[in-house]
């Protein structure tokens, strides 16, 4: 046992030197990464994972929804991501009779296979540097206003070229680099998809908000979709009966034969946001403003929810996907604030400066201190003036467009009878708002955001329809909640469609306070963001010279932008970590653990399925089981990723599936402003562990059949 345990740690020393850092786009491999990935294990070439004309492994990566990654499994269209990435289709599917996010669900068959309305899949069909193209014309010289106008106007020029070349599939233009480089992306959306199946919430939720961002975890955070296509298999569609699985010309195989400390891995996917080319100046908005405020205020909120839910199944049901999406970025704030300060990252990026500002002055260079001399200045004016101002409209946002439900509905109807030809495509798009709104919980919650705006917002910086508190309800935040709910349209359905159909509904509806509430605070946001605009525009430009600036100091470093949920691959190794002195995780966890933290005391975090205990006691592992002869659940890796890969396939040497990224770890919240080597894990869920989930613990096993798996 004591040289298993001193080989590990030496594997650790001598890997957690070795920074796994990048997000890197796909037809930069070949230049950047192929030889290095291939020097650490790799044993597939660059056109083996991105083709230009032809099929390659990024074919069966996809944007699931509007956030998340997935995967196609099988030839016929099958997909896995994260059961966290399902979990607002699994959340519209299910009501209290049928509780598919408690007790999880599996279609027996292809008829059983459950649309999820919305819901879509895009694949990536082609990526294209089109720099050249977009800076047609752009100067040094050009300042921000006429630089905006002609990239602008090279933008539509492009688009319309490439919209008429590919036809009805999508054309999206990205910026990177802030704005030095340029790629088009050619995508294919997928209207149909299907729900297949998902664990019960005690294993696809396992950990709860208690092990949200934590290591050792034990969650089976994975769903199960399918995507339809046309008759003919291949054309996107709508949902028709008539469609039929797609014929999807790539997808991965599966591997059971499992990981060893130091093996080589990699992941593809769509991380959403980074800002690794963040400055001191940032940082200190982030620390002292944009975080405490997100921090307290869903805190409030969420503290309301939390007990309602709790209390009330059919609450549970319609307000677990708020929760969940609300609770995933406060903890991730509160680690990401943790981790900047115990890492020093501040300091890190103090001294990149410096060194900027010597290269820069240094050998007195003119035409470098001609376009780069202003870089870091106009970032540190543009970010102090911005801050009082942004931290306003985050809190609006936070507290009014986010929270409190009364005036988030009369906005969204607004915004539906705008993209309407008719008011009843307004009033359908309330109905579904309505289907996942409880007017006793929006009573509290509304009345806790009034209170904190009113904390956090000068009196002459607040909406004015809220003076209505001070001069007509004495400050009385209660009294004037109880009387907005009373007498408002928007207080429920019922109300709501009673006006509506009533003579002269539509614009007694206007008339309606949360309405006018809700106006006033949208013009409002709307006067902030007027104030901001030119402040922001210097920072857009120091930011811009900054980033290319750096990248002239060090020609001979490879540098990847900052994520922005375009397609992208990072690559490392399996490898354990050690949080704290005398402390050392190892690289995985199994069912052990799942069963160990069963806590009656927290049943909505650690609740453990009643068919896992049976199969547990019977050490049923269906051929899932590793080597070792335990049943992994998770294991850490040493890739980069961010929010927007959850759900992306993490794959062996071989390209072959071993797992799901679905988080990173607490001691690295830090990484998405500076990648940190001796602590920076992903979290993954084992794949064995999805594959016995499905077949032993669901009984679904004709979905196995489908699937390549070695």
């Amino acid at each position: 046992m004591k040289k298993i345990f001193v080989g590990i740690v030496a594997l650790l020393m001598s890997f957690s030197a070795v920074a796994d850092e990048g997000m890197w786009l796909l037809p930069m491999l070949k230049k950047l990464n192929i030889a290095d990935m291939q020097a650490k294990g790799l044993q597939l070439s660059a056109e083996d994972i991105y083709k230009v004309n032809g099929s390659s492994l990024k074919d069966a990566i996809v944007i699931f929804g509007n956030g998340c990654t997935g995967e196609v499994v099988s030839g016929d269209g099958l997909l896995f991501t994260n059961h966290h990435c399902g979990f607002g289709s699994i959340q519209a599917l299910s009501s209290v009779e049928h509780d598919y996010l408690k007790n999880g669900f599996w279609a027996m068959n292809r008829k059983e296979e459950l649309p999820a309305p919305g819901l879509t899949v895009t694949f990536i069909r082609h990526i294209e540097d089109v720099t050249a193209q977009m800076l047609k014309g752009v100067k040094d010289s050009d300042d921000y206003d006429a630089r905006a106008e002609k990239v602008e106007k090279n933008t539509k020029a492009l688009q319309a070229k490439l919209q008429k070349k590919n036809g009805a599939k999508q054309i999206s233009i990205k910026e990177f680099f802030g704005g030095n480089q340029y790629f088009a992306f050619v995508m294919e959306v997928y209207k149909d998809v299907r729900f297949v199946g998902t664990p019960p919430y005690a294993v696809g939720k396992f950990g709860g908000e208690t092990d949200n961002w934590m290591w050792p975890r034990h969650t089976g955070d994975f769903s199960v979709f399918r995507i339809y296509a046309a008759p003919d298999g291949v054309s996107p569609a709508e949902y028709a009966a008539e469609n039929v699985p797609y014929q999807a010309p790539t997808h991965l195989t599966i591997s059971t034969q499992g990981y060893q400390v130091g093996d080589y891995a990699m992941i593809m996917g769509f991380p959403g946001t980074t800002t690794r080319y963040m400055t001191s100046w940032e940082i200190d908005q982030m620390l002292e403003t944009e975080n405490p405020n997100r921090i307290y205020i869903r805190g409030e909120r969420q503290a309301i929810l939390k007990k309602r839910m709790a209390a009330d199944d059919a609450i549970r049901i319609k307000y677990a996907s708020k929760y969940a999406s609300s609770s995933n970025y406060w903890k991730n704030s509160i680690g990401m604030s943790r981790g900047v300060k115990k890492l020093g990252v501040k300091g890190q990026k103090e001294a990149i400066e410096n060194e900027f500002t010597a290269w820069v002055w240094g050998g007195m260079n003119k035409k470098r201190i001609e376009v780069f001399g202003e870089a870091l200045p106009l970032i540190e004016k543009s970010v102090k003036a911005a801050t009082p101002i942004e931290s306003d409209m985050q809190i609006l946002n936070e507290t009014l467009f986010r929270a409190a439900e009364i005036i988030v509905a009369p906005m969204r109807y607004r915004n539906a009878l705008r993209r309407s030809e008719n008011a009843e495509g307004a009033i359908e798009a309330l109905r579904k708002f309505y289907k996942d709104y409880d007017e006793a919980t929006d009573r509290l919650v509304s009345a806790r955001m009034f209170e904190v705006l009113r904390e956090m917002i000068p009196a002459e910086r607040r909406p004015k329809s809220l003076e209505v508190i001070d001069t007509e309800f004495g400050g009385n935040v209660g009294a004037f909640t109880e009387d907005l709910f009373n007498n408002s349209a928007f207080a429920s359905e019922e109300k709501f469609i009673a006006i509506v159909s009533s003579e002269g509904g539509l614009e007694a509806v206007k008339k309606d306070r949360a309405y006018l509430i809700m106006e006033d605070a949208v013009k409002l946001y709307q006067q902030l963001h007027k104030e901001v605009a030119p402040i922001q525009k210097d920072y857009y430009t120091g930011h811009r010279l900054f980033v290319r600036g750096l990248q002239e100091m060090n020609p001979e470093k490879s540098y990847y932008p900052d994520a922005n949920f375009t397609l992208r691959l990072t690559y490392g190794t399996i490898l354990p970590y050690s949080p704290a002195d005398g402390v050392l995780y190892k690289h995985y966890t199994t069912i052990d653990g799942v069963v160990a933290k069963e806590d009656p005391t927290n049943p909505m975090d650690f609740t453990v399925d009643e068919k896992l205990k049976t199969l547990y006691a019977a050490q049923d592992w269906g051929g899932y089981a590793d080597a070792d002869g335990t049943l992994h659940t998770c294991f850490l890796s040493t890739n980069d990723i961010t929010g927007g890969n959850s759900g992306s396939p993490i794959m062996n040497s071989r390209g072959e599936l071993i797992g799901l990224a679905f988080d990173g770890n607490w001691e690295a919240m830090s990484g998405d402003i500076a990648f940190e080597p001796n602590v920076q894990r992903t979290i993954n869920v084992d794949v064995r562990y999805v594959l016995w989930c499905i077949d032993k613990l669901g009984g679904a096993s004709w979905l196995l059949d489908e699937m390549t798996i070695k």
